[in-house]
């Protein structure tokens, strides 16, 4: 294809997408106004290659989730050959297939001790839902129905559902359709940087965790079911809680007899050099929703995990658990999920982002803090936020939230870079598979980007 015909491939594709095509996380008029979508045709390993040809690092792996990287045709052989022996069947009705029993068993065999229980569905959002509704059931089989509420954190992402989305935090969405649903609480993040005022990091780390102690003891004890958390914020910057955090709320939790959900979304599957950051902060769940890294993205599947202590009861005295998913356990999906863990045990990515390539990640960037506008780097293994501020020295806000983080990813775009703003925070998730090459490569461009942003705010 000539450049000329290219082009006109990439205008009809922008037409027919802002003509019929209702994107999520979008201002549709937006999208429009600044000419239309970029169209993504090909990838290969860390790089995305768009309709005009141009060659895209993509910092994000997707949103967060294609671990092994694209291209991967050990992947698509294995969707193929099950597609092939059996496409389709459903988990009802007392049948299974031999996918999802094979890849519950090797999830048990990965996750942390006492999560042997797998209950499929195709996104964290449903694997979310599905928890909210175990857990319900779990306290009414308990006899304590009164245990309804589930606490949460501001600015925490866990889905897009009614019911997810009220376990988020996130004000912008729950302005869309009025949430959260009834049964939903939230309590302060733990975000030193913006929050931690003249504390340091371990106190307000204790600080943060005992604020859900406070909202039990004002709510009752004998009406809070759960309280979730991911262990490192994924959506909401990369917020990553000082060390006193996890320990604290777990202490939290067994005193008032709250189960605890780790929301394994973003962090499962190798993205902190742990397979699950469960494993590093020593998190004894209760429910852990995993899903993105699962199949690297290649198919929609997602698991809730379900430790022993509450599966017994759901089990043994639950009777049918009226709740599931036409494609619950997708043959496919399974196959495909089950393949990708051999990748990245085969290629002891795991290993390697915990030894090499997540430290050198982290430490390249530590070297942006020296950047006028950059307040504060963190992260752990292959996921990063890099804090963006009006002043270094009090970790002060732009006057104009979101507005720095949006020159900035706008200047990563134009440098062929995926960087995703979250607020004035830039985060980054690339594929497990980058090299240090690539990381170098990565943090040019960045470092380019932060320059260009911190020039557009001096102009303005």
């Amino acid at each position: 294809m000539n450049i000329s015909s290219t082009h006109n491939a990439t205008m009809a594709w922008r037409k027919a997408d802002l003509d019929h095509h209702l994107h999520p996380f979008t201002d549709q008029r937006g999208l429009a106004e600044t000419g239309g979508s970029r169209i993504i045709t090909k990838a290969q390993g860390v790089w995305l290659i768009d309709s005009e040809g141009e060659r895209i690092l993509d910092g994000m792996a997707g949103l967060w989730c294609v671990n092994v990287g694209y291209g991967r045709e050990d992947l698509a052989r294995t969707a193929y050959e099950q597609m092939v022996e059996l496409p389709y069947y459903n988990t009802f009705f007392k049948t299974a297939t031999p996918p999802p029993i094979e890849l519950s068993e090797k999830l048990a065999s990965l996750t942390p001790a006492g999560l042997n229980h797998t209950f499929f569905a195709n996104s964290g959002s449903e694997a979310n839902d599905s928890i909210v509704r175990m857990i319900r059931r779990y306290w009414n089989l308990k006899g304590q129905p009164e245990k309804k509420t589930i606490i949460s954190r501001t600015n925490a992402y866990h889905g897009s559902t009614a019911v997810s989305a009220s376990l988020g935090g996130m004000k912008y969405m729950h302005e869309v359709d009025d949430l959260p649903l009834p049964g939903f609480e939230h309590i302060q993040q733990p975000y030193w940087y913006r929050e931690g005022g003249d504390l340091s990091p371990e106190d307000f780390g204790l600080a943060a965790a005992r604020a859900l102690e406070e909202r039990i003891e004002e709510l009752g004890a004998h009406k809070v079911a759960a309280f979730i958390g991911e262990p490192i914020q994924g959506a909401g910057g990369v917020i990553v809680p000082p060390a006193t955090y996890w320990p604290e709320i777990q202490r939290i939790c067994r005193k008032h007899d709250v189960l605890l959900v780790a929301d394994e979304v973003i962090c499962g599957f190798g993205r902190t050099g742990h397979w699950f950051a469960s494993d590093y902060f020593e998190i004894d769940a209760d429910f852990m929703p995993v899903a993105k890294g699962l199949t690297s993205g290649y198919l929609p599947l997602s698991a809730a995990m379900v430790h022993d202590r509450v599966a017994e009861v759901l089990r043994e005295q639950g009777g049918e658990f009226a709740h599931g998913f036409t494609y619950s356990g997708h043959p496919v999906s399974c196959a495909v999920g089950l393949k990708n863990i051999q990748i990245i045990e085969q290629e002891g990515l795991v290993e390697k982002v915990r030894d090499e390539t997540g430290p050198y990640l982290q430490g390249r960037l530590a070297e942006l803090n020296d950047h006028p506008i950059v307040g504060e780097v963190r992260g752990m293994g292959l996921v990063a936020g890099i804090q963006l501020t009006a002043d270094k020295a009090t970790r002060a806000a732009f006057e104009k939230e979101g507005e720095a983080g949006g020159l900035c990813r706008d200047a990563c775009m134009k440098n062929n870079l995926v960087a995703r703003p979250v607020g004035d925070s830039m985060v980054l998730s690339p594929p497990l598979i980058i090299s240090k090459a690539e990381i170098d490569e990565l943090v040019k461009r960045l470092s380019a980007s932060l320059d260009d942003a911190a020039a557009a705010l001096a102009r303005k």
